[in-house]
């Protein structure tokens, strides 16, 4: 039983590590008005959830367990590095860009854990950052001035272009109605942001 419990807590003790040096800024938005995603990112990785099932017993996720797990870790991704531009950014543009995707992932994180939650048995988002994620926050956080926005823009067409190809790819071969129709619905969404940083 230790040893079940044991893995279950490595993925939000590896949430927790890689998202060390964005706990200031999540503090200070949340401060001031601005929204947090910390209960969404982490409740999803306490130990004991049902759908955490293929990480406590060892087995491989499901492609739509996978799929909840890396649209919860790309949510949580922009979120973070949406913070930081709202701080960080020299562009104002940047600034509001920040700030809209902040919102607009933390709603996509909302609507992702309640399509999971329709199917059976249940799939609760695992968002554990990559490592490439988990490098380009860390480039964030070193990066200052023009350096910073020159950096973020491209981190955000790329994340954004990836973003809308696993949604593409779930949206066509996925299995799970609730998630489908999520896909096809956070593709709107996740398009306009890829227009808007190409504009900027």
């Amino acid at each position: 039983m230790k040893k079940i419990l044991t893995l279950g807590l490595l993925p939000a003790l590896a949430l927790a590590a890689c998202n060390g040096g964005t706990t200031e800024n999540s503090t200070a938005n949340t401060a001031d008005g601005g929204v947090s995603n910390a209960g969404l990112a982490t409740d999803a990785m306490t130990p004991g959830n049902e759908a955490d099932n293929a990480l406590m017993t060892g087995e491989a996720a499901t492609p739509s367990q996978k799929f909840a797990n890396d649209v919860g870790a790309s949510d949580f991704f922009e979120i973070q590095s949406g913070k930081m531009a709202q701080e960080k950014a020299q562009n104002q543009a940047l600034k509001d860009f920040g700030g809209m995707i902040v919102q607009h992932h933390t709603e996509s994180t909302q609507k992702l854990t309640a399509a999971g939650a329709k199917a059976e048995p249940a799939i609760v988002p695992n968002p554990a950052l990559n490592a490439e994620q988990e490098a380009n926050l860390a480039a964030l956080e070193k990066a200052e001035g023009a350096a910073f926005d020159a950096l973020f823009k491209q981190q955000q067409t790329v994340a954004h272009e990836k973003a809308l190809t696993l949604l593409k790819g779930y949206e066509s071969d996925g299995d799970v109605a609730a998630l489908k129709a999520f896909a096809a619905d956070a593709q709107k969404v996740v398009q306009s942001h890829l227009t808007k940083i190409k504009s900027l």
